[in-house]
């Protein structure tokens, strides 16, 4: 009895190939060399299951047949054996209807085994015959059939393959060597009950511009790279999606942040060289003709506006709300984005939509995802599945609480498109695979539903050429209804599909594993604190927190996933120009200076190299031996700083010495708020000439003073004692000098007497001198005349 290891594409389990190979051993040699050879031949089984020859589809026309047509499949069969093949034939096979969604899975997953059947072969005269298939070389083919010889019976997705017959010289009887599988939709009358199918159609792309901008008034923005032109150049990524796009009926979903990078290139603008030089750009034409056609592709359309630059929602979720702040770049992101999209496309954007990475969610990535006013989160089916054992896929709206709607894309239609579809075989087997899928799932029921397309978020050429195809066929078919967005959004949903979301546990370790870090988010913060304690000191606060704001909310993005050294160079390019900038309002180091007296000032210089003026600075000077050296008659003192943009100013500081020697002074500015700003700049002071010389020459000074006054004083009262003594005794007696009876006094007398009185000899003089002693006089005391002795 044969061993199940035996049968072809299974193998032995661990002890049985022991026992043989023991067995082998004691056989001796022969039976080791048989072995041997049987263990070459399962690998050579194995292969065969692919077959020998591969085949290929380019082209399936029309995509869905209905009645009357002609359907034409063309391609190409390539030797891939060793042996030539003759008297070879391409067919047509036709196998029996797939009614579950699952089973077009498992044919996908052997679209080129031999093992297992397709139908039988439609024959006559509807083959390809080649006399010869040599080694290594592609033939081409294509095979013309009536629908009628088909014999496709009830609606439905059918398996349709292309195989390929014939001998070698090591089997020379006909039998298969190669065989492609894929699907046929039928439909050929209107469904009584149309899906209604939303088919997100995203314009997304990478991180493009930087934080940094032109000194001039324009601000003129410097980009990473050229990237973006070459995007939206004819044939590039962004150019076909939006070629594509404007002939579909799809809902488009935008990031603003591309808008905002095209809009820029519509105007001056700069590239990144090497080390710190820039390029001038020269696309603004291509810019400006790239975003005419889109505003008038989305002039009727519905607009689903991310927030600006795509935040990762999962990343913030799991490692950035743990970082003060973090949320708040989410608030700014998508407040600016509804702005962003009116003011380039003319139109208003819905911004109610949150889309997770992959549509996979749990509750934080919810809780986060609605903290920004967002109600609707965009999830996918194989993240939030159903649990209740539906045999139908329910409408893509789910309630999940709080008042929020998780819609609820298809994961098998989603994921469609994704891979290499570079050839045009895997474009038709993607397409016909993705419209088997629509079809079969609206056949599950005849209740309405409404069912979301939201694929990658980033397809390529190719990708997007396989999807407008599929998008085009399907809107030509008889099951399906196209449908917005928001409408889906607003769908009565179905009471027995899953609303529970699922655990954080269930997140893939997949996706988590491409997440921003902790220590992103810590970066991010720390930057956006510098900027808070920039901008305060600024005129013109808006020429450095608008960009350097975006350039944050870019920080963030959903774009780094997979590029975490870009992702980190970023980051610290925006912190470093950050930096650069804000060196730029500085303090100019001093040198040793030195103090003559006990009292002086000096200058600290405020330089702002900045094209804007600053202000609402103040300058601290700090004594860091306050015994010694006082300022403004403290330890320190601080004054305003107002600098015009490339100007310097220069703050005087008053400062008293109380002893010799060096102090060590600090210079610090300051924000209003008390933050500091800048570098400090750290002096010493000497006082040379607070010496014992100066305090005598000080003390003599005072001394010549106190002995210049008493000399004065003594010269005066010598001068009143000589004349006490010459107006004599009678002056005692009481009389008045100056009575009514004697209206002229003693001085007028000696004025007279002295030949200064208003006599003969002319009138008194202001500027005459006066005799230091009255002359004496021989007259008798008048009656009551006093004389003070």
């Amino acid at each position: 009895m044969a061993e199940a290891a035996d049968f072809q594409g299974t193998s032995p389990s661990p002890a049985r190939r022991w026992l043989r190979r023991t067995g082998a051993l004691l056989a001796g040699a022969p039976l080791l060399a048989g072995l041997c050879q049987f263990s070459a031949a399962v690998p050579a089984q194995a292969a065969a299951a692919s077959g020998s020859v591969s085949v290929a589809i380019d082209t399936l026309s029309p995509t869905v047949p209905t009645d009357g047509d002609t359907v034409t499949v063309s391609g190409t069969v390539t030797n891939n054996g060793k042996q030539a093949v003759t008297t070879a034939h391409v067919g047509l096979q036709v196998g029996p209807e797939l009614n579950t969604r699952s089973s077009i899975d498992a044919v996908t997953e052997n679209e080129d085994s031999l093992q297992g059947t397709t139908g039988s072969e439609v024959g006559g005269k509807y083959v390809a015959k080649f006399a010869k298939l040599t080694p290594g070389v592609a033939e081409p083919f294509s095979i013309s059939v009536p629908v009628d010889e088909l014999d496709l019976g009830d609606p439905g997705a059918y398996q349709f393959a292309v195989s390929l017959s014939g001998e070698t010289s090591a089997q020379p009887w006909d039998h298969l060597l190669g065989i492609q599988r894929t699907f046929l939709p039928w439909q050929p009358d209107e469904a009584d009950t149309k899906t209604r199918t939303t088919f997100l159609w995203p314009l997304i792309s990478t991180v493009h511009m930087t934080a940094e901008t032109g000194s001039n008034a324009q601000q003129t923005p410097v980009f990473l790279d050229d990237d973006l032109a070459e995007e939206i150049s004819a044939g590039g990524r962004l150019d076909q999606m939006l070629s594509l796009g404007e002939n579909l009926d799809v809902t488009w979903v935008i990031d603003p942040d591309l808008l905002a990078s095209v809009d820029a290139m519509t105007h001056s603008y700069r590239i990144q060289g090497e080390g710190d030089t820039t390029i001038a750009g020269t696309h603004q034409a291509l810019a400006k003709q790239w975003l005419a056609r889109l505003q008038k592709a989305v002039e009727d359309k519905e607009v689903v506006a991310l927030p600006f630059a795509d935040p990762d929602l999962a990343s913030l979720a799991h490692k950035g709300t743990s970082v003060t702040g973090s949320l708040s770049h989410l608030d700014e992101a998508t407040d600016v984005a509804a702005t962003t999209v009116r003011t380039v496309l003319h139109v208003t954007p819905s911004t109610d939509f949150a889309w997770p990475v992959n549509g996979a969610v749990d509750p934080s990535i919810v809780k986060v995802a609605t903290s920004a006013g967002a109600d609707k989160v965009i999830a996918r089916s194989d993240s939030l599945q159903e649990t209740a054992g539906l045999s139908y896929t329910p409408s893509a709206a789910r309630p999940i609480g709080g008042g929020t709607t998780a819609v609820v894309a298809d994961a098998r239609l989603s994921t469609a498109f994704q891979g290499d579809l570079t050839k045009a075989s895997s474009t038709t087997l993607a397409v016909q695979r993705f419209l088997a899928q629509s079809l079969t799932l609206d056949l599950q029921t005849d209740k309405q539903r409404s069912i979301v397309v939201a694929p990658q978020r980033m397809p390529t050429a190719s990708q997007a050429d396989a999807m407008a195809e599929a998008i085009t066929a399907l809107q030509a078919g008889n099951w399906s209804q196209t449908q917005k967005l928001t409408a889906a959004a607003a769908a009565k949903p179905d009471p027995e599909a899953t609303t529970k979301v699922p655990a954080a546990s269930a997140y893939p370790s997949s996706l988590r594993r491409q997440e921003l870090p902790k220590w992103a988010f810590q970066q991010i913060a720390n930057t956006q604190n510098k900027l808070g304690n920039f901008k305060v000191i600024l005129s013109y606060q808006s020429r450095v927190v608008t960009p350097f704001g975006l350039a944050l909310n870019r920080e963030m993005s959903t774009s780094w996933r997979g590029r975490s050294t870009e992702a980190a160079g970023f980051r610290r390019d925006v912190e470093a120009y950050l930096d650069k900038l804000v060196s730029q309002v500085s303090l100019i180091d001093k040198s040793e200076t030195k103090l003559s007296g006990r009292s002086a000032t000096i200058p600290v210089t405020v330089q702002n190299n900045l094209v804007q003026g600053v202000g609402h600075l103040r300058l601290r000077l700090t004594s860091l031996s306050p015994n010694r050296l006082e300022i403004g008659g403290s330890s320190y003192y601080e004054q305003p700083v107002e600098v015009s943009g490339g100007h310097s100013q220069t703050v005087k500081f008053t400062t008293t010495a109380n002893a010799n020697g060096k102090a060590s002074v600090i210079a610090q500015l300051y924000t209003e708020d008390g933050q500091r700003y800048g570098k400090a700049v750290r002096f010493d002071v000497k006082v040379t000439e607070f010496t014992a010389t100066v305090m005598l020459v000080i003390g003599g000074g005072v001394l010549l003073l106190v002995l210049a006054g008493f000399r004065m004083y003594t010269q005066r009262k010598r001068a009143a004692a000589r004349e006490a003594d010459q107006n004599g005794p009678d002056d005692e007696a009481g009389e008045a000098v100056d009575g009514p009876e004697n209206p002229e006094g003693p001085q007028d007398r000696l004025k007279e007497e002295a030949g200064t009185g208003s006599g003969a000899d002319g009138p008194e003089q202001p500027s005459d001198l006066t005799a230091d002693t009255a002359a004496e006089s021989a007259d008798p005391s008048g009656t009551g005349e006093r004389v003070d002795r």
